[in-house]
């Protein structure tokens, strides 16, 4: 019996098409200036997607230093409406939780926040093998064995300390399960100040999203499945809630951030109510994409610039809402569905179908 065929790993396995013309642009003026912090990233950056090239951004992003009429023009004279696959599209929200910790250990600040620890090794598959080409694993060195790091378990059961990996210790297990799942975040500290801190590596393990798990189990009922009722039922369960919490093995390693942020996976801050995480195997991290969408608050012209670990496939979103209480209602009851389409540079269309697989699968001579 033949092996069943693999689903397709980037956007151009999985094929494009022109999309339809541009209309209104929500946000328009918001997302040309995310554009703009991204333009050294795009053209300097190896598209994962096989999308686009770095030079192909050249263009539009000297045209965006220099354009003064308004964003929603720029977008539509200089860019050109793309739709991946089927163009069908998921959109979650995530936000910057601020919660309470201490720089040090103290009476009711017992969870520690760690550094990324100096034996965690990333290893690029695609050095070994081209048909690996864009994988990475993260594990450790074991006498001269490469060996997958310690899970969540492991780590909340004592596997870093006494290393002096920690930077911050938080006063809620919940909250700062959380605080990972976001990427970033901000511990409010006894004397008042606010310690920023941000995603600096994560230990290899795959990511369990457990409000799915919870639901499976029947342990969420009708509108329980948002981030507030997940964390209510782990607060009144919190044995049940810590093995929960478990199943998901992969655990966050974060740094201090000083200057302005969060930062996303391309280096340059996020911002609210702009920013979206994808996945980079599907969009341009940088590129712009039009989310039309179920949710009026989703929908809108957003830029790619970071990704997350739950983020997968094409037409994944994560929709960034800033920090407050206000971001975090949205965000943690964000569940959006309708249609994504990319906003590439022009002649991107045409170029790839010219290529001798084309992006629809198809062999040509």
């Amino acid at each position: 019996m033949p092996d069943a065929p693999k689903p397709p790993a980037t956007a151009a396995e999985l094929g494009v098409a022109a999309g339809p013309a541009l209309g209104r642009l929500p946000r328009a003026d918001a997302a040309l200036t995310a554009f703009k912090l991204s333009c050294p990233g795009l053209i300097r950056r190896t598209d994962r997607s096989g999308l686009t090239r770095g030079e192909d951004w050249r263009a539009p992003c000297d045209a965006a230093k220099a354009w003064t009429g308004d964003a929603a023009g720029f977008f539509a004279a200089n860019l050109e409406p793309v739709i991946v696959g089927p163009g069908q599209a998921f959109a979650t929200g995530y936000y910057e939780p601020e919660i309470a910790g201490s720089r040090s250990r103290a009476a009711g600040y017992q969870v520690p926040v760690y550094r990324r620890p100096p034996d965690l090794i990333e290893a690029d598959l695609g050095l070994f093998t081209d048909s690996l080409k864009g994988r990475k694993v993260r594990g450790r060195i074991e006498g001269k064995a490469f060996v997958p790091y310690a899970d969540r378990a492991a780590i909340e059961d004592g596997a870093l300390a006494g290393q002096g990996l920690e930077i911050a210790w938080a006063a809620d297990p919940v909250e700062m399960f959380f605080l990972e799942v976001q990427g970033s975040g901000r511990l409010r500290l006894p004397d008042g100040g606010v310690m920023r801190i941000g995603y600096d590596s994560q230990n290899g393990r795959d990511y369990t999203g457990i409000g799915k798990l919870m639901r499976d189990r029947g342990l969420l009922g009708p509108g329980q499945a948002s981030m507030q009722g997940i964390m209510a039922y782990l607060r009144a369960h919190p044995e049940e809630g810590r093995a929960i919490m478990r199943e998901n093995r992969s655990f966050v390693f974060f740094r201090e951030l000083t200057g302005a942020g969060p930062l996303g996976a391309m280096g340059v801050a996020v911002t609210g109510q702009t920013s979206v995480a994808t996945d980079p195997a599907f969009v341009p991290l940088g590129a712009p994409v039009l989310l039309e969408m179920d949710r009026p608050e989703a929908s809108g012209l957003w830029v790619a610039q970071d990704t997350g670990g739950a983020i997968k496939g094409a037409n994944r979103f994560d929709t960034f809402w800033g920090a407050g209480d206000e971001a975090r209602r949205i965000a943690g009851g964000m569940s959006a569905k309708g249609r994504a389409t990319l906003l590439l540079p022009r002649g991107t269309v045409a170029r790839l179908k010219a290529l001798p697989h084309g992006t629809d699968g198809a062999q040509r001579p």
